[in-house]
């Protein structure tokens, strides 16, 4: 009965990762067309192109840390394979930040090359790429309506 639960969990905890990626999509949307019709087509290209970098980030980041946990979880504590667990943490570890780095890189060359091109406004280059912290905070503040509103305290 336990399993099911935590199934469960970890499926309502996907799903909302799920609904957040999507938000993500609708919000940069509404920006990109907000800008397009209020400030200029450069500045809405600028929020464009940071909002998909940022989004394409955070689900590339979100299924990294995902299968970081998943490869160190289904570890076993017997004392004989202590030793090669953590072996397998130190490997998925170094994995992972080997990925984290390199993603990094990657969107400081993609950043680079749109600002060299001379197409970039900066200043909607920095609202596309706010795109997901936007979304992250909406999700937080409806978590926390949600649970102060519902009578859990």
């Amino acid at each position: 009965m336990e399993s099911k639960r935590t199934t469960s969990s970890v499926e309502d905890d996907i799903v909302s990762l799920r609904s957040m990626q999507v938000a993500g999509w609708i919000y940069l949307l509404i920006v990109v067309i907000g800008s397009w019709l209020f400030v200029s087509w450069s500045f809405a290209l600028s929020v464009f192109v940071g909002g998909v970098i940022s989004i394409l980030s955070f689900v590339v980041s979100s299924k990294d840390v995902i299968g970081f946990f998943d490869s160190i979880m289904p570890l076993t504590q017997d004392e004989g394979e202590e030793k090669e667990n953590k072996e397998k943490v130190k490997k998925s570890k170094t994995g992972f930040l080997i990925k984290f780095w390199f993603r990094i890189a990657i969107i400081g060359i993609l950043l680079l090359l749109f600002i060299k091109s001379g197409k970039a406004n900066v200043f909607g280059l920095i609202l596309g790429l706010s795109t997901v912290v936007f979304t992250v905070t909406f999700a937080a503040v409806n978590v926390a309506r949600r649970y102060f509103f519902s009578g859990r305290r």
